[in-house]
């Protein structure tokens, strides 16, 4: 059988801790509760996400989790309180993950 191509180089690398940062980051909440955190000076109760996206308070738990087990927030029990702050080292670790991607950078 004729190939049409030449064969491509498989990029063998694994990427699995790469993907899970994606996969954390693959709910709008998610990404909403990632960029507020961003965004802002200090860190944010639970009970500022919970009014402000307007899902009920074990929803917004979950999505902290999966974000605090990714390793990209950090959280602090304060009283009955938790808060959350992005981690010091989320916005390397995600441009690292993009950069395997698109090694010279993303293309606008």
């Amino acid at each position: 059988m004729q190939d049409c191509r030449r064969e491509a180089r498989i990029f063998a690398r694994d990427v699995n801790a790469e993907a899970a940062l994606f996969k954390a980051l693959g709910d709008p909440a998610r990404m909403t509760i990632l960029a507020t955190l961003a965004r802002n000076e200090h860190d944010v109760c639970v009970c500022d996400f919970t009014c402000g996206l307007g899902l009920n308070q074990s929803t917004v738990s979950h999505h902290l989790k999966l974000l605090k087990d990714a390793g990209l927030v950090t959280s602090e029990r304060r009283g009955t309180w938790v808060y959350y702050a992005l981690a010091s080292d989320a916005g390397g670790r995600l441009a690292a993950a993009l950069s395997i991607a698109f090694p010279e950078g993303v293309p606008a």
